[in-house]
């Protein structure tokens, strides 16, 4: 009997390991799930939804936990960012404006208005001295979160600028546009270094991995493309992806680097063999991707308004 016993908590354990490796989806917000990001401290996650809300969870062991929504946007949210201390919580959207809220309490600290069209990204420097900003106005902005004050509008895409990313120095600002172009901006001194050519249609986003020289796009030509920056060359391709990608993450303890795209396919690329080493499609079109803090899944934002949990399981 004892000996059934345990074989019967053998097989529910690994029905329970089983199960776990299976995407997880949770309802989020009533539209679509446009950005997604974890706080500093791993422990929570901010999602930036169509229905006009930001909502904060908790995430534990794979799984998340709504905590709080935060209301205040009249529009579309497209883009959220934490402050590197995870005490405060940048947001923007359709409404032109960037928002910035207490964590602790969910309460409005401010309203940053200076764009004159939807505010696609946002981005949190380093020592959280600048916040910048990317949008559809086609500009690029820099700006003081203490004082909500333009710190610099650094120049513009040929169209619509799509997000924003510094580097871990602080020292340099990337954007992504619909005129295809990856631009580098120094911060410092607050001027363009360089447009980076290659994608034949818009660039979605990019990421610095794994150190400021080298950086990693993504275009609506299904490309991932790798730059030397300091050069301002193209070194490496990744790809075709199997549809557009919107979304691209590096995981910097574990080298993950992932991507998601509108027709829901989830990708882990292994740089040296240019390939993807993990594919899932998930059913839903998907718009953002973030891996978690173990680096062993990732939570994708889609068009049905859900947050989607996947394990990533390498080959």
């Amino acid at each position: 009997m004892k000996r059934l016993l345990l074989g019967w908590a053998w097989l529910m354990g690994v029905g329970a390991f089983v199960a776990a490796q299976q995407p997880s989806e949770y309802k989020a917000h009533a539209g679509l799930v446009h950005a997604l990001v974890f706080s500093p401290d791993g422990k929570l996650v901010a999602s930036a939804g169509f229905d006009g809300t930001v909502k904060l969870w908790t995430y534990s062991n794979g799984q998340l936990k709504e905590l709080r929504t935060l209301s205040g946007h009249a529009g579309p949210v497209y883009s959220v960012a934490f402050s590197p201390d995870g005490k405060t919580l940048a947001s923007s959207g359709v409404d032109k404006t960037i928002r910035l809220w207490n964590v602790e309490d969910g309460k409005q600290r401010s309203e940053i208005k200076g764009h004159t069209d939807i505010v696609d990204g946002v981005a949190y420097s380093p020592d959280g001295k600048l916040l910048a900003s990317a949008s559809a106005d086609k500009s690029v902005r820099l700006w003081n979160p203490a004082d909500g004050k333009e710190v610099k509008n650094l120049g513009t895409h040929g169209g619509t600028a799509y997000t924003v990313t510094f580097s871990t120095d602080g020292k340099l600002l990337v954007s992504c546009g619909g005129d295809a172009l990856v631009k580098v901006w120094d911060v410092a001194a607050g001027k363009e270094l360089k447009a980076l050519k290659g994608h034949e249609v818009g660039s979605t986003g990019a990421v610095f991995a794994p150190d400021p020289a080298q950086l990693i796009s993504i275009g609506q030509d299904k490309f991932l493309r790798v730059w030397d920056v300091n050069a301002g060359k193209e070194t490496d391709k990744l790809g075709p992806c199997p549809d557009d990608p919107y979304g691209i993450a590096f995981h910097a303890p574990s080298q993950k680097l992932v991507t998601v795209g509108y027709a829901g396919n989830v990708l882990w690329w292994d740089r040296a063999q240019k390939k993807a080493i993990f594919q899932k499609k998930l059913t839903s079109p998907a718009y953002c991707i973030t891996v978690t803090p173990e680096g062993n899944a990732v939570l994708t934002g889609h068009d049905n308004g859900t947050i989607v949990v996947t394990p990533l399981m390498g080959k």
